[in-house]
């Protein structure tokens, strides 16, 4: 009855068909270019790349291991060849507003010419022009005017002399300006003689003088603007003189930059600024005193910073659009800083000290980050976000942004943004932002989706071909031979879990190229071979299967009961899926059933002692439901069922035994026995119709190895949803054992089919069995 569902080993695996290769080894093989099996991830994201409008950045996701990364980022460049070098950025003084920095672009390269034309200048006028006021003309021309002033002043102090001595009184000039002397009998005295004068003499003497300073008022008035004139005339002529010395050179510089208008503006207030003030370049003297206190004040050529330039952003080495990998994105490195100088224990900073980021640096191109990476920097994160959205780039001190008191700073002038952000990461994180994130909504319109599997057919398979021989070469491993090639596709396939698919899961595959090559190595051989490939993948299981290996020998040793023949009531053998890491094998599990009278319908006792998950609890409910709808619809069922895992410990999560619990149950009712040496697995719906289950090779090489360890009968087998066909990719162990008939699988799409199976009856005559002992309890409770 059995044996028309029983699975042939064709079935079983999905070797690599050898015709499709037609090479020898991997050195004749073209290396691969591009990315196999991501039509739809590719599309997208040169979609993004393509797309120049405002909010169409990419969050590329995917498993890592996929290639998502690296072919990211390669595509990335080839987008970036094509787009042209951006502008070069330079921050300067700002005359106007020195806590404010001005940004200048330029075209790329002329950022550093600009930045030595400007500090040349200065350099120049810094001997220019001392040499020019020490000269003999501008003496000349400076005591010429002392010459006039004072000639006016002589011509003013005569006047005020008659008038002075009208009162007694004479001016005449010395160090502390005019000084006014008193006359007697019409000549200067001096201190000893008006000390020696009497006291009415003297206090005549003042009023006089109090009557002489009311009249010569408009005298003093007038030699008073006659200094301000010569102050106003000198100034002049230093200006004059100072435009005559600079006005060529900056004249140059505006012909050569000018057709930026902020640099313009620029260059006409740098001239400015320069004339007014001139006294910073003329000639100093020598300093006559020296004071501790001299050394704590700044050089002088602090003064001169104003005049230097910030090459910020310098694209002179580039040939096309930049495409930075920012690995590190915390705020100072994401967005640039400012720095600061102890300078006797004085914090100071300037517009030299603002230093680029990663975004100012791909600013014109690409710039590609890790999700979990920037999801650690929240301030960076948030900064990013207010970037794209203003289209600019703002420099602040990171202290301030994180609410600490700093001292005075500087504001710099942003920076126009011009990027294409690109974010690696996952599914369940590009959910989550998408759902509590409206401003990734926003700029993140492109998801680039990177799948886990392609479809196993002939071109992907020379594919991979090319991608072992690209990664042969690359990495200067041995070249494969036709036949490791194809353990490799059959490798790829196990990993996507299904015969139809390949995997790509690169970084799985590129570890057994290089175990494989070890391998390879040991034997001396200077091909990979297919032995060199079996050995790789099995010494990776080796490597990582010691629990599996403790708890099959617990089997062996009767610490872990399971019965691997025979026939029992109520009993039967499940099937789990345990993991270690990247490892995962299947373990049976002895599940048993008990029915006797009572209300309760079906007790998980896995839930009743909080070891049971909320699948496992619905797939538990869902039995209860079949149960229902097949024997209660004409009176209640009347049976308290206990369902439990025998020696587990752990919680119990997942449907994928609900149809092994449904057949221990209705053996416990029927009291028909159930085959002990056939282990189950698969999903049951209210219907009966089996469903499929993840997990399904490695549960059956799982209960495949205990048996094989504890003796192999001929009969030992287990029972699959039919649905999980196309999953099969068994080791070559398993599949040799079912060809041999020592071990068997059996596939199944309802649960009257494995009753079957493991009852050798039919549903039929288990429902008769089960409607039965059910009437025969209804009755008994009537008489009561």
């Amino acid at each position: 009855m059995k044996d028309k569902y029983r699975v042939m080993p064709e079935e079983l695996t999905s070797p690599c068909n050898m015709e499709l290769l037609d090479f020898q080894t991997t050195e004749s093989v073209a290396p691969l270019k591009g990315i196999i099996g991501q039509d739809r991830g590719v599309d997208a994201l040169s979609f993004g790349l393509k797309m120049k409008k405002k909010g169409y950045n990419i969050y590329v996701a995917g498993l890592s291991g996929t290639g998502r990364s690296s072919f990211t980022y390669s595509i990335a460049c080839d987008f970036a060849k094509n787009q042209p070098v951006p502008q070069d950025w330079v921050y300067v003084y700002n005359f106007n507003k020195k806590e404010s920095p001005k940004a200048l672009p330029f075209q790329p390269g002329q950022g550093k010419n600009f930045k030595k034309d400007i500090e040349d200048l200065v350099e120049g006028f810094k001997k220019t022009i001392p040499e020019a006021f020490s000269g003999i003309e501008y003496e000349n021309r400076k005591n010429n005017l002392f010459k006039i002033a004072n000639q006016k002043k002589s011509e003013v102090l005569k006047k005020l002399n008659e008038k002075s001595q009208e009162y007694g009184f004479v001016y005449t000039p010395s160090d502390q300006g005019l000084i006014s002397i008193p006359l007697k009998e019409g000549k200067p005295i001096n201190e000893q003689e008006y000390s020696s004068l009497s006291l009415e003499e003297r206090e005549g003497m003042m009023e006089k003088y109090e009557e002489l300073r009311i009249a010569t008022v408009e005298e003093f008035n007038d030699l008073r603007l006659l200094d301000e004139e010569l102050e106003d005339h000198l100034t002049q002529l230093d200006e004059h003189m100072a435009k005559e010395l600079i006005q060529y050179d900056i004249k140059k510089l505006l012909n050569r930059y000018g057709s930026i208008p902020s640099t313009a503006i620029y260059l006409n207030e740098l001239e400015k600024d320069i004339i007014e003030n001139i006294e910073k370049f003329k000639p100093k003297a020598a300093a006559k005193n020296f004071s501790l206190f001299d050394i704590q004040m700044p050089p002088d050529d602090n003064f001169f910073i104003r005049y230097k330039v910030n090459l910020f952003v310098d694209n002179s080495q580039l040939e096309h659009a930049p495409i930075i990998n920012e690995s590190n994105p915390v705020y100072n490195n994401l967005m640039g800083s400012i720095e600061y100088r102890s300078h006797m224990g004085i914090l100071t900073t300037d517009f030299m000290q603002i230093k680029p980021g990663s975004l100012h640096q791909a600013n014109g191109g690409y710039i590609v980050f890790q999700m979990k990476e920037i999801l650690n920097n929240p301030i960076s994160w948030e900064m990013l976000k207010r970037s794209l959205k203003t289209n600019e780039i703002n420099i602040e001190n990171y202290n301030r942004l994180m609410g600490m008191a700093v001292t005075s700073s500087l504001k710099p002038e942003p920076i126009p943004l011009d990027v294409k952000v690109i974010i690696i990461g996952d599914d369940y994180t590009y959910s989550l932002l998408y759902n509590y994130d409206d401003d990734f909504r926003k700029l993140f319109k492109v998801m680039a989706d990177f799948d886990i599997e392609m479809e196993k057919n002939p071109e992907n398979i020379g594919r991979m071909a090319e991608f072992i021989s690209a990664h042969t070469k690359e990495s200067g491993i041995r070249p494969f031979d036709k036949a490791a090639v194809a353990r490799v596709v059959e490798f790829s396939t196990r990993l996507a879990g299904h015969q139809g698919k390949l995997s790509t899961q690169f970084n799985q595959i590129i570890e057994i190229l290089y175990e494989a090559d070890l391998w390879a190595e040991q034997d001396g051989s200077g091909i990979i071979t297919e032995k060199h490939v079996k050995t790789a993948i099995d010494g990776k299981i080796k490597r990582s299967n010691k629990y599996e290996e403790k708890l099959n020998e617990m089997f062996v040793e009767g610490t872990l009961l399971i019965d691997l023949d025979g026939e029992e009531v109520g009993q039967i053998n499940g099937l789990a899926v345990m993991g270690t890491g990247e490892y995962s094998f299947g373990k049976p599990s002895r599940i048993t059933a008990t029915v006797y009278r009572g209300e309760k319908g079906v007790i998980n006792i896995e839930r009743e002692a909080r070891q049971s998950g909320r699948i496992h609890d619905k797939g538990v409910l869902i039995l209860s439901g079949y149960l229902g709808q097949k024997y209660a619809q004409k009176n209640p069922l009347g049976l308290t069922i206990g369902i439990g895992f025998e020696q587990n410990y752990s919680v119990v999560d997942g449907d994928s035994a609900s149809s092994t619990e449904l057949y221990a149950i209705l053996s416990s009712i029927s009291e028909v026995p159930v085959k002990q040496y056939i282990a189950v697995t698969g999903s049951v719906n209210q219907k009966g119709e089996i469903q499929p289950i993840g997990g399904v090779n490695e549960k059956i090489e799982g209960y495949y190895q205990v048996c094989r360890i504890m003796g192999l009968t001929g009969k030992q087998g287990v029972l699959i949803p039919r649905t999980n066909l196309n999953n099969l990719t068994l080791r070559e162990e398993v599949v040799e054992a079912v060809r041999n008939g020592e071990f068997h699988i059996y596939a199944i799409d309802h649960i009257d089919q494995g009753i079957e199976v493991l009852m050798d009856k039919t549903a039929e005559e288990i429902d008769q069995l089960i409607n039965r002992k059910l009437e025969s309890m209804y009755s008994q409770e009537e008489e009561k």
